[in-house]
């Protein structure tokens, strides 16, 4: 694809760089791709490492520029170092994604502990700890844009309840970030993907007819009634993270369809004939 610039010279961050092995593309393996395509170096974070190397080899084949880092970013020393290995490696830092997620099954009765340490750990915590190291970096720059991948599960209700919180939590933080670092020139939004398909839903849908059922019902489930995968989330970051979107801080963009507008009701029909293919 050919490259535009929107963020040309521009350097990012992208954790979760990598997508889980499967068909499809993550979505930050794909905002990876797209930031830079539109001319921006990208750090490529990821707990794999071999899979951000798989961002990294589609990137290069396209002329892009980008850096594969290791890291847990659930620990503050990888965060830091991640951090400081984006401003050593390109010279500063202007663009952070904050990409990293995991979404676990569970209401608030069988949900344990330990899964909801996890969960919060993983799609929260991270996203704090990044978010505290990058905030001086591209506030020395003059200033940039922060994007945290949050979830239409923090805004209904999916029976996925620590994921949910943390989710939820990443708004609120995405809120107040945007309050306490505007001066700086930082602007902070957040994206909530509806139900896109990404190697790593995939990689939990056991094969059969119920993964058939969810597969379609991800296309049916929303207004437009088409298939949504991780380029869209791509997309929508490139946009929030470029000049394009200088005054628009502290939003939340729904990537879902028009999911969040549609009523069991509506969806009746469908899940009837889903349910009762003969009937």
């Amino acid at each position: 694809m050919e490259r535009r610039g929107r963020v040309e010279g521009k350097v990012a961050i992208v954790t979760g760089a990598g997508s889980t092995p499967g068909p499809g593309i993550g979505t930050g393996k794909a905002s990876a791709v797209v930031l830079a395509r539109e001319g921006a170096s990208v750090l490529l974070v990821d707990l794999y490492p071999e899979r951000a190397a798989e961002t990294r080899k589609l990137i290069e084949e396209e002329g892009g520029t980008c850096h594969v880092f290791a890291a847990d970013v659930t620990k503050a020393d990888d965060a830091e170092a991640m951090v400081d290995a984006a401003t050593h490696t390109f010279g500063g830092l202007d663009i952070l994604v904050n990409n990293i997620g995991r979404a676990q099954v569970g209401t608030v009765v069988d949900t344990t502990e330990e899964d909801w340490d996890q969960a919060l750990a993983i799609n929260l915590r991270t996203a704090f700890l990044a978010s505290k190291f990058a905030v001086p970096a591209i506030a020395a720059r003059g200033g940039g844009s922060i994007v945290n991948v949050s979830s239409i599960s923090a805004l209904r209700g999916d029976g996925t309840i620590a994921y949910s919180a943390a989710k939820g939590g990443m708004i609120a933080m995405t809120v107040d970030m945007a309050y306490s670092h505007g001066r700086q020139g930082i602007r902070v939004n957040a994206i909530a993907p509806g139900h896109i398909t990404t190697p790593m839903v995939m990689s939990v849908s056991a094969p059969g007819p119920r993964a058939e059922f969810m597969n379609a019902m991800r296309s049916e489930a929303g207004l437009l009634g088409t298939p949504g995968d991780g380029w869209d989330v791509g997309w929508a970051v490139g946009f929030l993270a470029s000049d394009e979107a200088r005054w628009i801080t502290g939003a939340v963009l729904p990537v879902e369809s028009g999911v969040l507008s549609v009523t069991p009701l509506m969806m009746a029909p469908y899940l009837r004939a889903i349910a009762e293919p003969d009937g």
